[in-house]
Formats: structure tokens, sequence, C-alpha cells
């Protein structure tokens, strides 16, 4: 079976080349398309106590977000059609762009701290109410 259109959950860490790389090897045989999927860090949950900085916080890291898909769209060797950053739960972002942009296969990476310890969770859920095959890619 080929894939014609990839989703492919990141997370600001090198990691995630890895990922991008994998969605490479699977569309580029049939000419498919790759979106990126990431969720935006709250920067609430590094220091409750700087509530007048939060809003300056919180731009800085949407930018080094916007500016590490650029790098990972840069880097893949392949064109990345869309980037999406979204908040809140992953996997009902993963689900409504399955949905909406026939999206047949979902890359996740599985690694057991930080970022894709949500990612795996987020997994666990799309493989469960998801209509498309979800690859989940072992990083080290």
């Amino acid at each position: 079976m080929s894939y014609k259109h990839v989703l492919v959950a990141v997370a600001v860490t090198p990691e995630s080349h890895h990922l991008v790389q994998k969605a490479v090897s699977i569309v580029s045989p049939v000419n498919g398309r790759i979106t990126l999927i990431t969720l935006a860090s709250d920067p609430e949950i590094y220091n409750q106590f700087a509530a007048p900085m939060l809003e300056n916080m919180r731009e800085l890291m949407l930018e080094e977000t916007q500016l590490f898909l650029e790098e990972l769209k840069a880097k893949a060797g392949y064109p990345v059609e869309k980037a999406v950053i979204a908040t809140g739960e992953l996997s009902e972002h993963i689900l409504a762009l399955c949905d909406k942009h026939d999206i047949d296969l979902v890359i996740c990476g599985n690694h057991n701290q930080g970022f894709f310890s949500k990612v795996i969770c987020s997994a666990k859920a799309v493989v469960s109410s998801s209509k498309v095959d979800v690859l989940l890619v072992p990083l080290r």
C-alpha cells in the first residue's frame, strides 16, 4: 500500500528530523504530500510566577517553534505542504486534519520523555478512533 498524504507529529527536538525523513521515504516514491503538526509550548508550565512576562514568553516560544518548523521543512529534501502549530489536545487536531485534508497515514515518535510522552498518549487516542493508519517510530 502506498500513502499519498502523511501527517507527522513533531516537536522542537532533533528527533523530529528522523520522523520527517521517515515520511519522505514513504511519500517520495509516489510524489505524495507531507504535513507537519506540533503543539505550541505553554510558558505557564515553566513559571507560574512570571504572569506579566508570559505574553512575551508565549510569543518567543511560538517564534522558536515556527523557526524550527521552517528548519525541518528546509532540511527535509522534499516539499512539505503545510506545517500546523496546535494548542490543546493534539489527538483532536490530528483527527480533524486527517478528515479535512485526506491524510492516510499519521507518523508519531515513540519516546518516553517530555513532549513525545504527550504524543504517545495522543497516538493512543488517534489509534483508537482513527480511520487512517498510525506509524509509531522508535526514537533514541
